[in-house]
C-alpha cells in the first residue's frame, strides 16, 4: 500500500508526498525549509528518506523553500527543462543542486515511475505527475490549471488516487477584494480551475476508474473547503454517484498536514 501526504496545499504553500516502504517523492516545496522539515518530523519522516523532488513550476508557493532545503540536503530535483532552467537562472536553487531533467515518455526516480503532463497555467512549463509507487498503486497530480485539457484527463485517468486543484468559487472571487486584473487571471484558462470544473473533471474520472479524490490549492480568499466540497459532490450527484460510497473525497488543510491517504 502507498500513501499520499499533504504538508500544506494553498496559496500561501504547496508540498506532498507519494510513498512506500519509508520512500518518498515529494512534490514541490513552497513554504520555508523549516516548515517543511518540521511537517516532516511532525510526520517520522526524515529528509533523507526523499529520493527526489518533483517540481510542477516556477511560482514562489512551490518552490519557495527549495533553495534552503537543497543546501542542507542533497535531495535531486527532477522537472521539465525550461522549468529547471528557470530555477537555475534566478537563483532559486543553490549552484550545487543535482537538476535532472524529466523524460516526458516517462522515467524511474528511485523505486518510482513518474510520468509528467502539461497544465495550462502562466508559468514557463508547468507539469502535472502521475506517480507509481513499487507496489503498482497510482497517485496523480494536477495543481495550478486554468482548464482541463484532454492530456490532463489522461494523466489522472485511471489513478488509484487522484488530486486535482479546485481553487476558488467564482462569486467570491467576482466579489472579493483582489483587484480586476488578479481576478481576470486566475479566472483565464492561464490560471486556476473553478470548484465547478474541478467537480466536473472528477465526476468524469470517476466514471473512468478513479476512487479516492483529494482537491488541492484551495485559495484562503476566494474558496473553501466547505464550498469546494459541496460544489464537488454536486458534480458527483448529477452524474448519478455518491461520495463515499463510489468515490472517497476530501480538501486538503492550506496550512498544515492532512490526513494520510493510503491508495
Amino acid at each position: 500500500m502507498a500513501t499520499f501526504l499533504s504538508l500544506y496545499s494553498g496559496s500561501s504553500g504547496n508540498c506532498a508526498l507519494v510513498g512506500e516502504a519509508d520512500r518518498y517523492l515529494c512534490i514541490d516545496m513552497g513554504k520555508s525549509c523549516r516548515a517543511t522539515v518540521g511537517a516532516m518530523n511532525q510526520l517520522g519522516i526524515d529528509p533523507a528518506q526523499l529520493q527526489g523532488i518533483l517540481i510542477t513550476h516556477e511560482h514562489s508557493d512551490h518552490v519557495s523553500g527549495l533553495k534552503v532545503f537543497l543546501k542542507k540536503y542533497a535531495v535531486p530535483v527532477f522537472g521539465s527543462e525550461a522549468t529547471l532552467a528557470y530555477l537555475a537562472g534566478h537563483d532559486m536553487v543553490p549552484p550545487t543542486a543535482r537538476l535532472e531533467v524529466l523524460d516526458e515518455g516517462g522515467q524511474s526516480v528511485g523505486q518510482f515511475a513518474v510520468h509528467s503532463f502539461h497544465t495550462s497555467h502562466d508559468a514557463v512549463d508547468c507539469r502535472g505527475y502521475r506517480i507509481t509507487a513499487p507496489s503498482g498503486h497510482t497517485a496523480a497530480m494536477a495543481t495550478d490549471l486554468g482548464q482541463v485539457t484532454e492530456e490532463v484527463i489522461e494523466g489522472l485517468s485511471g489513478a488509484d488516487l487522484t488530486v486535482l486543484e479546485a481553487n476558488y468559487d467564482p462569486v467570491r472571487l467576482r466579489l472579493g477584494p483582489y483587484p480586476y486584473y488578479l481576478k481576470t487571471r486566475i479566472a483565464s484558462p492561464k490560471g486556476h480551475l473553478s470548484n465547478a470544473d474541478a467537480g466536473d473533471a472528477l465526476a468524469r474520472l470517476l466514471g473512468e476508474g478513479c476512487e479516492k479524490f483529494a482537491l488541492c490549492h484551495l485559495s484562503q480568499e476566494n474558496n473553501t473547503p466547505q464550498l469546494a466540497l459541496q460544489a464537488v459532490s454536486g458534480r458527483f450527484l448529477a452524474a448519478g454517484a455518491l461520495p463515499g460510497r463510489d468515490g472517497l473525497l476530501q480538501a486538503l488543510s492550506r496550512s498544515g498536514v492532512s490526513p494520510k491517504i493510503d491508495f
